[in-house]
């Protein structure tokens, strides 16, 4: 199930989780483009992973968690240049 997308996000956003996170597998997928660093980090467990993006080409991550516990607050922050785009999905 689908917890949080964004489809044409650019430079820096923070994506809240509607409803928090339950125990189990988080995925997170990640689309870029642009010259520069993308940065995502799940909170509030700190999970972070980056992607080097590129002019002229899609660069693509994904990446899963196992909580053991259930989470009432989370979101997802990107961290990027202006001058990247990207996409975001978030399962669980």
């Amino acid at each position: 199930m689908v917890i949080a997308k964004v489809d044409e996000g650019k430079g820096q956003q923070e994506v809240p989780i509607k409803g928090g996170l339950a125990a189990g597998t988080v995925a997170i997928a990640v689309n870029c483009q642009g010259m520069g660093v993308l940065k995502v980090t799940l909170l509030p467990v700190e999970l972070t992973f980056p992607l080097n993006c590129s002019t002229g080409e899609v660069s693509s991550t994904y990446n899963e968690i196992h909580l053991k516990r259930s989470r009432p607050e989370a979101s997802i922050k990107i961290e990027t240049s202006s001058q990247v785009r990207w996409s975001m999905t978030a399962g669980q």
